[in-house]
């Protein structure tokens, strides 16, 4: 058993701190009830910060267009008055129900929380990047070598290489080209897995001469402590060619890890968490999930489904952790007491 000195006490702990954790700690907050967030990676935002920062998003509410990154950072400023408390590069490792129906939740580096209710907020659990089976590889990784885009500024003036047939590898494409030094897409073969607007908008980057496209697959990288200078492809008649670059960007896709939640104990449904429409509780009680890690008939993955969830799941979350207090529903341009927890009251 741990320390209880070094137990940390919470209402609630969010596995995951993509945009729908995020708004949960608003829908929490809202009804008086203090949430910690764990999280894999070193920062909030999950996927659209991981994967996507600056790429637009059409389907938020009021936003006709928002990249994750900057709606990573409304939600930030949304939940601020309610001082979340965010623990990161660390995974829900293990869990257990305590003699009183509250939960003991410990991280794989050994942080502790006792909490009222657990509320799984992980997406599709833990996405990691498929890394193409290209030797030494590691050696090149966060410094020349480079997964996903955080900072489009970060390529500018580079010479790029891009990997890859699917979405990803397409539009990254075309979004760094007019800041690359100079850009070589290389795939196996001539099909992409990329929307047909996507392909057509390359080939005619590459037509003009403002991009390259390479049949083949990289085989070998050449350069030293770290640093890329070229990367060695192999095309279909086994001949091999250097192209001098400065980065390479491969997009292999991703693999989804459901991680330790696997062994919670929930009943689950083809790797997802079946809930219910009423209060999103999963199979245990006290133990929620929202977003795109949960099911049930009719579930759509958007980031606003997810919203809508939180709010149903925060009022029952509420009877658990206040069950000697009236649930009462107000709103916010009405309510002065929420105003209040909001610090709006005097901007009024």
């Amino acid at each position: 058993m741990s320390d209880d000195s070094a137990v940390i006490k919470a209402d609630a702990v969010i596995i995951g701190a993509g945009p729908c954790g995020l708004f949960t700690v608003f829908e929490m907050g809202l009804l008086d009830m203090k949430c910690h967030l764990i999280d894999i990676l070193d920062r909030p935002g999950g996927q659209c910060a991981e994967l996507y920062p600056e790429k637009p998003i059409y389907d938020i509410p009021a936003y006709p267009t928002i990249t994750g990154q900057e709606l990573t950072d409304k939600l930030m400023e949304q939940i601020a008055p309610f001082d979340p408390v965010f623990h990161f590069q660390q995974i829900a490792e293990k869990l257990e129900k305590l003699d009183d129906g509250t939960w003991r939740l410990t991280t794989d580096t050994g942080t502790v929380f006792e909490a009222t209710c657990i509320i799984i907020a992980a997406g599709g659990g833990s996405f990691m990047p498929k890394k193409p089976p290209i030797p030494g590889i590691e050696d090149y990784e966060e410094s020349s070598v480079f997964y996903s885009v955080r900072q489009v500024e970060q390529f500018r003036d580079k010479d790029l290489v891009i990997v890859g047939g699917g979405d990803s590898a397409l539009d990254w494409s075309l979004n760094l080209q007019p800041v690359a030094k100079s850009l070589t897409l290389i795939h196996r073969r001539k099909a992409f897995r990329a929307s047909p607007d996507s392909v057509h908008k390359m080939q005619t980057l590459v037509d003009e001469g403002s991009m390259h496209f390479q049949l083949g697959q990289v085989k070998e990288l050449a350069g030293e402590n770290g640093q890329l200078n070229a990367v060695i492809v192999e095309d279909n008649n086994k001949e091999r060619q250097n192209i001098p670059c400065d980065v390479m960007l491969p997009f292999f896709g991703l693999t989804m890890k459901l991680g330790p939640i696997a062994d919670f104990g929930l009943n689950l449904h083809e790797n997802l968490i079946p809930v219910d429409t009423e209060k999103f509780e999963t199979s245990q009680r006290g133990i929620f999930a929202v977003g795109d890690i949960n099911w049930y008939p009719g579930k759509l993955k958007l980031i606003l489904s997810g919203f809508h969830e939180a709010a149903l799941m925060s009022r029952q979350a509420f009877t658990y952790c206040r069950p000697d207090a009236r649930l009462r529903f107000e709103y916010t341009t009405s309510s002065s007491s929420l105003q209040d927890k909001l610090g709006v009251s005097d901007k009024k």
